[in-house]
């Protein structure tokens, strides 16, 4: 039976509520959710939905909101600013965590490039969680919530270079491809969204700025735009997204666009993380049980001590050092996009599968460990639930 636009998003949507507060009564991510759902309904399930590809170019945009509301927080300035401890830590963490994930992975048998992404994606904690997971207190005010941000950001950088460099190596030509889009079409995307948005963009603003509804299409128009322009020039949609978010960090309505830009990008999202779900194969997942597990389960285990180990190198408080580390101590939403980005050319099905699973059990059982040490506002104990 061919189902339609809308009874498919009947199908997600309605199962991603009914999920969602199974997830929130037991204290899980809501990504897990998504995901699970399309685990369930989608072609490897029970076939609710067959045909996920359109919905899956239809979650890519939710990436791109996300990358894009990304470089909306990182005004030129505050990148030259993250320097010190955040960016010592980050780099030497990262370094750890892809070792982690490729050792793992050539120990199973898998080729060094299939090796190199999974250990990539093991460099990345979830942003969405870890935010969602702060008290609002501590998301303002308190320093370890600016420790927490400032190692997210800089990760989130990490993650655009990887996701330029796989963007590259998808091209003919390999690393040379990579190497001349970097040189060559970076810069030019780069200097139209800055001019365009110091002759354009800023100018209409000053003169319209007060109807909301022009100014939010003008900023989606502005993403989609830029990400367009990066696609032909043979970089990523995502890294033209984030360019934008970029070149718009300074304007006066950064922050109003980014408010307001977040209920789209969530609903994108859910697409996104159901079409993730969707593409596992639990026959194969059988097949990659103990990699996944295993890959898991160290992660779990190396995050947390290994951040509380560098940040009281950098003369963190032993409380505040253990608290990042488990509050970090998971992959990452970016971890699946590596994959979904990097495709069938780059990675076999079965190494897609091993980073996927690895990430959702990861997410599970990181979730767990904080709502019970920390204060977060879906905490167990009524003691540490805090908003």
């Amino acid at each position: 039976m061919h189902v339609g636009i809308v009874e498919s998003f009947f199908v997600i949507f309605t199962g991603a509520a009914a999920l969602a507060a199974l997830a929130l009564y037991t204290r899980q991510p809501l990504i897990v959710a998504y995901i699970v759902l399309g685990c369930l309904v989608g072609p490897h399930g029970f076939a609710l939905i067959t045909d996920d590809r359109v919905l899956a170019e239809v979650g890519e945009i939710g990436i791109m909101f996300l990358l894009f509301l990304v470089g909306l927080d990182l005004p030129p300035a505050k990148l030259k600013d993250m320097v010190g401890e955040s960016v010592l830590t980050a780099v030497a963490s990262s370094a750890v965590f892809f070792g982690i994930g490729f050792a793992v992975m050539a120990f199973f048998g898998f080729n060094w490039i299939e090796a190199a992404i999974a250990g990539t994606a093991c460099v990345f904690s979830s942003t969405i969680l870890g935010i969602k997971l702060l008290p609002t207190t501590a998301l303002h005010h308190r320093h370890i919530g600016e420790i927490v941000i400032s190692l997210l950001l800089i990760q989130d950088l990490i993650a655009i270079v990887a996701l330029l460099v796989l963007a590259g190596l998808e091209t003919q030509g390999g690393v040379v491809a990579t190497t001349l889009t970097v040189v060559v079409a970076l810069p030019v995307v780069a200097a139209v969204a800055y001019l365009g948005v110091r002759f354009g963009i800023v100018p209409l603003l000053t003169r319209f700025d007060v109807y909301q509804e022009f100014t939010f299409l003008l900023a989606v128009g502005w993403c989609l735009g830029i990400a367009s322009l990066s696609h032909h020039l043979y970089l990523s949609w995502e890294i033209g997204a984030f360019v934008a978010g970029v070149s718009l960090a300074n304007s006066p309505i950064a922050q109003y666009i980014t408010e307001n830009l977040r209920p789209l990008r969530d609903f994108f999202l859910v697409l996104f993380f159901f079409s993730v779900g969707a593409a596992i194969d639990p026959t194969m997942m059988l097949h990659v049980w103990l990699p996944t597990l295993l890959l898991a389960l160290i992660l779990v285990g190396a995050k947390p001590p290994v951040f509380r180990a560098l940040l009281r190198w950098q003369k963190e408080s032993d409380g505040v050092s253990r608290e990042v580390g488990f509050r970090l101590g998971q992959a990452s939403e970016f971890s699946l996009l590596l994959v979904f980005v990097a495709g069938a050319g780059l990675i076999s099905g079965e190494a897609a599968h091993v980073v996927q699973g690895a990430t959702v059990l990861t997410l599970l059982l990181s979730s767990y460990l904080v709502v019970f040490r920390y204060p977060s506002p879906i905490a167990i104990s009524a003691e540490l639930r805090r908003d």
